[in-house]
């Protein structure tokens, strides 16, 4: 894609001629005009049948005060392609076998890379080299497959709504309790003693319990809130866990959380190259009643499963064989530094962020499931 024909801007605005909404002007078969930054502008075709639901796209990125990366036609300057970028910190760089730099971000559990064959490798490279070693936020922007084909300097306007940056994604260290209280918790958590198997949930009820998380469910076209982004499994699975986990709590249950970390693959139907690639995973997870006074956790995630799991079952379905699993209070919005999230303003920041593109990757791709996906 020529450079001259791509903009990248934190400023959107959608300008109609008269007191109609976007949509409603696209109806009348007229064009609509986006405002961006530095003075450039981009056209929505009413004749483009992607238009209605790009105005959509739009409207929510203005809102959430979000950037936007869009590709123009070069005579028209309608948007022939809308991505939603990243503003973040590069914590990692990496070098694949095949060659690809491999990219680690603040707050994400997507696998981003840098393509050997991508045309301006060298620059964009160079740039995100540049950034690891400052410390300072990037626009990055990258295709449906997480390869990254636009690295630009952030300079964060007044209104910008940021989240905090979080520690870097290291294994928290483990505390190393004394004798003392390392026999008081074997006494304590011996799994026979009945009133922990009285406080977990029947098997029917923890189905009932992910029907419930399950119909959370976004219309990956319209994306209401406050639904929950299940249909986008590429990233944003601690927001979606925090989400699930308030639910679980407001409906009298004690779950708790598992972390997995490794190079991890999941097939889905939910994705246009029909598998993800992280580099962790989070679900919440219930207690269950089994027999005799015993118990079995089991993990509800609805981005992978159509029931609850076992734990084992989930890393399997993760495809690394050594990835490290650890559990967590349900209280933990983020592993890495403890953080939590008790207003759940991150959380409903992050399910808004991951809604918009879910919702730009159905107007412009098709909603999922993807049909070619086994």
């Amino acid at each position: 894609m020529n450079k001259a024909n791509v903009i990248v801007s934190y400023g959107v605005r959608l300008v109609t001629t008269d007191d109609r909404s976007a949509v409603q002007t696209l109806e009348a078969k007229e064009a609509v005009e986006v405002e961006l930054d530095g003075g450039r502008g981009a056209r929505l075709d009413p004749a483009d049948p992607r238009a209605e639901g790009l105005a959509r796209v739009l409207e929510g990125i203005g809102r959430q005060h979000l950037p936007v990366y869009l590709e123009l036609a070069p005579e028209t300057e309608t948007i022939e392609r809308l991505l939603i970028p990243y503003v973040t910190q590069i914590i990692g760089l990496g070098r694949s076998a095949e060659g690809a730099l491999e990219v680690e971000i603040a707050m994400s559990h997507a696998r981003h890379r840098l393509t050997a064959d991508q045309p301006d490798f060298a620059e964009l490279e160079k740039r995100l080299r540049s950034a690891l070693e400052s410390g300072d936020r990037v626009i990055l922007t990258e295709d449906d497959d997480h390869r990254i084909i636009d690295v630009r300097p952030f300079a964060p306007p007044p209104d910008a709504m940021l989240p905090p940056l979080p520690p870097e994604p290291t294994p928290p260290a483990p505390r190393q309790p004394g004798w003392l209280e390392l026999t008081w918790k074997k006494l304590w958590y011996w799994p026979w003693w009945p009133w922990w198997w009285f406080g977990c949930v029947s098997a029917a009820k923890a189905q009932q319990v992910f029907d419930a998380m399950s119909a959370r469910n976004c219309d990956p076209l319209t994306v209401p809130p406050p639904c929950i982004p299940f249909l986008y499994p590429d990233d944003g699975c601690w927001g979606r866990a925090h989400e699930m986990g308030r639910l679980m709590i407001d409906m009298g249950l004690s779950p708790k959380k598992v972390w997995i970390q490794g190079s991890l693959t999941a097939a889905t139907r939910n994705h246009p190259s029909c598998a993800v690639h992280w580099g962790w995973h989070v679900a919440p997870t219930l207690c269950v009643r089994w027999w005799w006074f015993l118990s079995r956790t089991r993990v509800i995630d609805p981005s992978l499963f159509t029931e609850p799991v076992s734990k084992a079952t989930w890393k399997g379905a993760q495809g690394d064989a050594n990835a490290t699993l650890t559990d967590s209070d349900a209280s933990i919005f983020y592993l890495w530094g403890n953080v939590t999230d008790p207003t759940y303003t991150q959380t409903n920041q992050v399910l808004a962020t991951y809604r918009l593109m879910l919702q730009a990757r159905a107007v412009q791709i098709g909603p999922p499931p993807y049909a070619a996906c086994p």
